[in-house]
């Protein structure tokens, strides 16, 4: 597919159109090992994550924050990098040697992670996490982009699907590591002198997840960048000859929106669909300590040891069950994929909405896990549709801006709860409530536009089968 912009400043390009067609695809053992940066990549962005919110009363504690604050901190602060760079750096995933750019990336999110736990103030502390935005930019973006180019389309359901891996194994393993990594720590002296600073027990925990980024980066410098196929219909983004402002543009995503709002129909409703789940599905995951702790009195390694196993069972199941359902509605509707993505929304926001009234914690972690055996049965589909009418050109920029809402509003989720609980509910004790009130509320409107979206992407789809695409 290639939906480019018209103008003076697009042009052909055959040479990249005959390559496309005659070059061989990359061997598969070259293309696993690729998968393999990749996940363990994203296993590291997500471990981080989720520790990180595990050290959510820890924070408040040292710090005496409010609600508000602690949200900012878990959520919005992660992304004001992200904001300025988020597009441009998915960019450079379209013009530079991919491995890279996603080796580097990964480096700068385990320095910045690590060097939260050197802060000295709670200022520092979130001067840290706005730059962990800068670091995961490209992760999306550009994993899509080199494991589209390193497998045939015929197994790129497939790859996706085992792409997340890093995602179950992150936020699973990274509860219960989490949990494990605290109780450990708390029985160190509660500060320590360290090259001169003064170091929170809590912060070590930092240090010692943000480490291993530095491996993850090593490892991308052995990947076989994969040469990258444009079809015969594709445009250059820009003429090599265009001024500089001309360049500088096409690196804002502007070519990209301007290609988006070609397909509005098909577009908006699932920017939209993604947008407002991720509020609620980003969101709670960085109050489950604050929640469980407050409402039911339990401690990080308790909430670790019950939760992880949970997790990484549902997610297991919602990744297989996921991929058989898509695989089974595909034989029947072209809108499998949307379609799919819409009845498990459904499934999602009946979950997210039970979580915060169940009258135990075990009740309610098993609640969270089934939201989230839900959320990842969506995952591969919604991925797979947006690769399946992305124009080929700017895949990079268009997954990036599909990432964008994900990432920022579901960044905002964090401190859209914390606002509720202290501005809403007014009582920290009954965080429970902001969580019911915040699915209750975006949940079912991004279930309503995620349904509005089947019938404009099964167009698009058969627009696209029609053109030979």
């Amino acid at each position: 597919m290639a939906i480019a912009p018209t103008g003076p400043e697009m042009v052909g390009d055959p040479a990249s159109a005959d390559r496309a067609s005659t070059q061989s695809w990359p061997s598969e053992r070259a293309g696993f090992y690729a998968l393999f940066c990749v996940v363990f990549a994203t296993f590291l962005t997500f471990f981080d994550q989720t520790v990180f919110g595990m050290l959510a009363e820890r924070i408040k504690l040292t710090y005496g924050i409010s609600d508000a604050t602690l949200g900012f901190l878990l959520g919005p602060a992660n992304i004001l990098a992200y904001l300025i760079f988020g597009v441009p750096l998915a960019r450079l995933i379209d013009i530079y040697a991919r491995k890279y750019v996603l080796g580097i990336s990964i480096a700068v999110l385990g320095t910045v992670t690590a060097l939260g736990g050197l802060a000295q103030s709670f200022g520092q502390l979130i001067m840290t996490r706005v730059f962990v935005g800068a670091g995961t930019a490209a992760n999306g973006p550009g994993s899509y982009s080199i494991l589209s180019d390193a497998f045939r389309p015929t197994r790129r359901p497939f790859v996706f699907a085992l792409l997340q891996l890093g995602y179950i194994g992150g936020t699973s393993i990274g509860v219960w590591g989490g949990g494990r990594l605290i109780a450990w720590t708390a029985t160190w002296p509660a500060t320590s002198e360290f090259i001169g600073l003064t170091v929170y027990s809590w912060q070590w925990v930092l240090i010692m997840v943000g480490l291993p980024g530095l491996l993850a980066c090593l490892l991308y410098m052995f990947v076989k960048e994969p040469p990258r196929r444009t079809p015969a219909q594709a445009h250059k983004l820009v003429r090599d000859d265009a001024p500089l402002w001309r360049k500088a543009v096409a690196f804002t995503g502007f070519d990209a929106l301007r290609a988006i709002n070609l397909r509005g129909a098909t577009y908006y409703p699932l920017f939209a669909a993604l947008a407002l789940s991720a509020i609620e599905s980003q969101g709670l995951p960085q109050w489950r300590v604050p929640f469980i702790s407050r409402t039911y009195g339990w401690d990080e390694a308790q909430i670790g040891n019950v939760l992880s196993l949970m997790l990484l069972v549902a997610n297991l199941i919602g990744l297989a069950a996921g991929g058989l359902f898509v695989s089974w509605l595909a034989k029947r509707r072209k809108d499998a994929n949307i379609r799919a993505t819409a009845y498990i929304f459904a499934c999602a926001s009946v979950c997210a909405i039970l979580t915060p009234l169940m009258p135990t914690a075990e009740l309610a972690l098993g609640f969270m896990a089934l939201a989230s055996m839900f959320g990842l049965a969506g995952a591969p589909a919604q991925n797979s549709a947006i690769q399946r009418v992305a124009p080929n050109e700017m895949r990079g920029q268009v997954t990036a801006l599909y990432l964008f809402m994900f990432i920022v509003f579901g960044a905002t989720g964090s401190w859209v709860i914390g606002v509720v609980s202290t501005y809403v509910v007014g009582d920290p004790a009954k965080v429970w409530q902001a969580l019911l009130i915040v699915a209750g509320v975006f949940m079912p409107i991004a279930t309503f536009f995620m349904f509005r979206a089947i019938k404009p992407y099964r167009e698009e789809v058969e627009r696209l089968e029609a053109a030979g695409l």
